[in-house]
């Protein structure tokens, strides 16, 4: 791996560990209903957000009840936050970004989550700082596997998309790279441990390895 001159990092499951905590709290709610949610289920959305696949409306459809959604999830939301609010950057996260910042690599932000949900985390972990701009399904783009946010951070960043590494942790994720043409490492986490990244260029286990392979290419 030569080292790229920019960086576009995904940002649930690879620089906070946001989709353990989302998946339990609907884990939780499954229970409550006498269900299970399996990990193999979830998965279909990570990445993608709820538009390709929504455990909401699994679950309905499982039990044929109607739920109020505004309470359900308003609940599950307060869940998160509180859990997450004592949560760092991923393992490798902190050491990486500002070896970036020293060696002048470009760095920014393309998710299928909210704007405000990307940014609001970013700023309670101090680390917006690192990133020239952030690219969400809220900002009118295609949630992955459509590459539209990849191909929207690329072009702001005016590279070569060769000159271009994506980091991704979701298979959602790696699909929408290849779409896009543009280099993609995977690096799996809790979640998608067992998901399928034969659409990587390449794959890592932490961004320790990363930043270490980053290193010996220096």
């Amino acid at each position: 791996m030569t080292v790229p001159h920019a960086i576009i990092f995904d940002f649930d499951g690879v620089l906070l560990d946001t989709e353990r905590v989302i998946f339990n709290s609907w884990a939780r709610l499954y229970e409550r209903e006498g269900l299970q949610l399996t990990v193999k289920d979830y998965a279909n959305c990570l990445g993608a957000g709820y538009s390709r696949w929504d455990p909401a409306a699994h679950l309905q459809s499982l039990t044929g009840k109607k739920y109020d959604w505004e309470a359900e999830n308003a609940a599950r939301q307060a869940e998160i936050v509180r859990e997450l609010s004592s949560q760092k950057l991923m393992p490798g996260a902190p050491e990486l970004l500002e070896w970036c910042r020293d060696h002048k690599i470009r760095m920014v932000i393309a998710s299928s989550s909210s704007r405000r949900w990307v940014s609001d985390w970013l700023k309670h972990l101090h680390a917006e700082c690192f990133f020239e701009r952030i690219f969400c399904r809220t900002d009118g783009y295609d949630v992955k596997p459509s590459p539209a946010l990849f191909l929207a951070a690329c072009d702001y960043l005016g590279i070569a998309k060769e000159d271009c590494l994506i980091i991704e942790d979701s298979e959602n994720g790696v699909i929408a790279a290849r779409n896009a043409g543009i280099p993609c490492l995977a690096i799996p986490n809790r979640m998608t441990a067992h998901s399928d990244f034969s659409a990587a260029t390449a794959k890592l286990f932490s961004l320790f390895a990363l930043l270490n392979l980053l290193k010996s290419e220096n």
